[in-house]
């Protein structure tokens, strides 16, 4: 090829867009700048300001790509979470959960799947948002590492809402488009039994990292008190819409989709006794705003990525191998971190054809999750477990989730590709 074809060829530059989300990426590994401590909502919308400031996405198309189901979901879900926490509830049912715990090798072992098989009908986000006062009350109860139980909270949720399409958004959605007869079957009969394999791996793994967590004495149970009867009853009628609300989801999903009915409406209808109390102002007060926050400049950030074309130029060249379950495991895996795994699973199904077979939508279902045990962001659910821990003052970095995240997901990419 002559010199002078290659010198006047043009260089593609990146995108100012995913150029961006790599700033962020890299902010939240550092949260420090000088003497400033930055917090991950803090570093999104940042991001989320600039590409609007670069002209990468416009205000109208800004507006447009904030999910507000989405939004409402979470603040129904925080006003809940709220309300079962503050009144000692929330305290007084995790006791029960982990009352047979003798060790930390069971109390680990009860969280990861506790969390995992609540958040297969829950929903991932639910959990996180519930679960977080909860596990850090064990780490003061029974005085085990705050992180151990984060960690444990953190890869619990996420792996476990593999195997139910209401597990997490993107299941879902491949429930709904991906024309499957009786979805909790599929899910169940092809993602269950590796689903709870990997749950087994993240305690191994776990164990490997705090190996001197471990092996504690016997731990000394005591009754929870419940500080506020008054909003413990109100909690109590929450929670219990909320079951009974995802309940029926289950079964209108299952039997009468055209019958189904928005997450957003479940959260809103659940929140209503806490919104109707006389708690409901300093309930309000106290919800993690934050995270709202966060999701909008999500929202904002990768829809300008999405606009970008980036992962579509990548998916079009790679179409002929993208029906593999190999494939969609590593891009579902690698892409999720870029534009958020539902994003991606609503790019990837038209891309794959019009012939998807079961084995392939489980392997989009499977890899799209456990992309969210690779990094921070990879997860809503990491986001809002470790935005509720840091008002506790406890965290977890960047580089402490992705040395323990990236061997899981490893692990975890290994099972679902021997099972499908």
């Amino acid at each position: 090829m002559p010199i002078e074809f290659i010198l006047s060829s043009p260089v593609p530059l990146p995108d100012l867009s995913v150029l961006t989300l790599l700033g962020v990426f890299v902010l939240t590994a550092l949260r420090q700048v000088g003497s400033l401590r930055l917090q991950i909502w803090q570093i999104m919308t940042f991001g989320a300001i600039l590409v609007l400031l670069l002209g990468e996405i416009s205000p109208q198309e800004a507006l447009a790509a904030i999910n507000t189901d989405v939004l409402v979901f979470l603040f129904g879900a925080f006003c809940v979470g709220e309300a079962l926490n503050r009144s000692g509830y929330l305290a007084w049912i995790g006791n029960k959960i982990v009352s047979r715990a003798k060790d930390t090798d069971q109390l680990v072992l009860l969280v990861l799947f506790s969390t995992g098989i609540l958040s297969a009908v829950l929903m991932n986000d639910t959990l996180a948002i519930m679960g977080t006062p909860l596990v850090l009350g064990f780490s003061r109860k029974y005085n085990v590492s705050p992180k151990l139980m984060l960690f444990s909270l953190a890869f619990g949720v996420t792996t476990g809402s593999v195997m139910s399409p209401i597990g997490n958004p993107q299941n879902l959605l491949i429930a709904i488009n991906g024309n499957l007869d009786s979805p909790f079957v599929v899910f169940l009969h092809s993602l269950a039994l590796p689903t709870l394999i990997c749950l087994l791996i993240a305690y191994i793994v776990l164990k490997l990292f705090f190996r001197e967590e471990f092996g504690k004495s016997t731990f000394t149970q005591s009754e929870e008190v419940i500080t506020d009867p008054e909003l413990a009853s109100t909690a109590k009628k929450a929670l219990s819409l909320l079951l009974i609300l995802i309940i029926c989801k289950i079964f209108l999903v299952e039997f009468f989709p055209a019958w189904d009915f928005s997450l957003s409406w479940i959260a809103l209808i659940s929140a209503s006794p806490v919104l109707l109390s006389k708690k409901r102002v300093e309930i309000l007060k106290n919800i993690d705003w934050s995270t709202l926050v966060f999701f909008v400049s999500m929202f904002v950030l990768m829809q300008s990525v999405w606009i970008s074309g980036t992962c579509q130029e990548l998916l079009a060249r790679l179409s002929p191998q993208l029906g593999s379950v190999s494939m969609i495991l590593a891009l579902s895996i690698g892409l999720s971190q870029l534009i958020s795994n539902v994003p991606f699973v609503a790019l990837y199904l038209p891309a794959m054809g019009s012939t998807v077979s079961q084995g392939q939508l489980m392997a989009l279902a499977a890899g799209s999750t456990i992309a969210g045990n690779l990094l921070i962001l990879g997860a809503a659910s990491n986001v809002i477990i470790i935005q509720n821990a840091e008002k506790e003052g406890k965290t977890i970095s960047f580089v402490e989730f992705s040395r323990i995240g990236i061997l899981i997901t490893i692990l975890d990419a290994i099972i679902y590709f021997i099972f499908l």
